[in-house]
């Protein structure tokens, strides 16, 4: 094993660093707010005047059409249900400062809203970190031939946007002898693979153990849960991108537009930090499948791999196959130098 995976070993395994973000008198704002409600959150949380004032707006309109459709005596009981829904839906608090009970209340409420909505039922889950788990994945650029088998089933697994083609992982195509060059590679290819002279590498959200995308979130809106996963609450995002401008991966996106999806492909297997259907103009990314993950199982883009070349398991577990790697075979990971600690490792037989 090399002395860097050495030194990542030495200095993380075993530990996570829960980054408190602090207000200017030095005090945790999560420790200030961890007993305010919903609408203390949504009305004392930092953001621009602009940010505050849209907002404030769109929940002023949200409770009007909410008062107006409780107070008709012509509207139908699944109008004033809808209603009440947004209402309490507007006013939750940040997912991270949630009880478990106000967890348990925000997915059945979305769980209903979809069923509302479109007469179908969904399975959400707000299962929480494992303890005794951190996440890591490797990948063999020995083994990617390019296929992007990987690409589509992420894509169908976390509900991903069709006609903007929203994609988490990118395949770059790179040619022999010049190294890792991002600059030249080419991640749009539309011939045939693989490619003579060339080879292939997938990049996608790292899950720093130090990401630089929290410290610059004015909401608190995305952090690392104790499984070493980077998430995000989309309903507190307010879309300001400074989290897809810190992070030197190119790991998050933008959505520009509400995620349409065919209803026949939704997958209704969901979690709520993971793949539930997101809002116009949030942030998304990899999230290891955490509906998945936290189930037992590989992330999709594992699983369809056809050749074998991510892995993905415990670091805790000294006989994983994430283990095995790291202490068997030559790792790298990109960009050490910045400090991030990636748990995400390339290697080559």
């Amino acid at each position: 094993m090399g002395d860097k995976t050495k030194k990542w070993y030495s200095l993380n395994l075993g530990k996570t660093k829960q980054t408190e973000p602090c207000n200017c008198n030095g005090t945790s704002s999560r420790a200030e707010n961890n007993h305010a409600d919903g609408v203390d959150q949504v009305l004392n949380s930092s953001m621009s005047r602009r940010s505050a004032f849209k907002k404030m707006t769109a929940g002023l309109a949200i409770g009007a059409g909410a008062v107006h459709s409780s107070c008709n005596m012509f509207s139908g009981s699944e109008n004033k249900e809808k209603s009440q829904i947004e209402w309490k839906e507007y006013f939750k608090g940040n997912y991270k400062l949630m009880s478990d009970d106000e967890k348990k209340n925000t997915v059945d409420r979305l769980v209903r809203s979809y069923e509302l909505r479109t007469g179908k039922n969904i399975k959400m889950s707000s299962k929480d970190a494992d303890s005794q788990v951190l996440f890591g994945y490797a990948f063999n650029v020995s083994k990617c031939q390019g296929y992007m088998d990987c690409i589509n089933a992420c894509v169908e697994e976390n509900n991903q946007d069709r006609s903007s083609q929203m994609q988490y992982i990118r395949i770059h195509e790179m040619a022999d002898g010049k190294g890792f060059n991002f600059e030249e590679a080419d991640d749009n290819y539309y011939h045939e693979v693989p490619a003579e002279g060339h080879f292939y590498m997938g990049t996608q959200c790292f899950h720093c153990d130090n990401p630089p995308c929290i410290e610059v979130c004015p909401v608190q809106a995305t952090w690392k849960e104790k499984d070493g996963i980077v998430v995000i609450d989309y309903d507190w995002c307010i879309g300001c991108r400074y989290c897809m401008a810190a992070c030197p991966y190119d790991g998050r996106r933008f959505n520009w537009k509400t995620p349409q999806i065919p209803e026949e492909e939704v997958n209704k297997n969901q979690h709520y930090l993971g793949n539930r259907l997101r809002k116009k103009g949030v942030m998304e990314k990899c999230t290891f499948c955490i509906q998945r993950s936290r189930e037992g199982m590989n992330p999709a883009c594992v699983e369809a791999c056809p050749t074998g070349s991510r892995t993905f398991g415990n670091l805790l577990d000294p006989n994983s196959n994430i283990r095995w790697i790291l202490e068997n075979k030559k790792v790298f990971r990109l960009k050490e130098d910045l400090g991030t600690e990636p748990k995400f490792w390339y290697y080559m037989d």
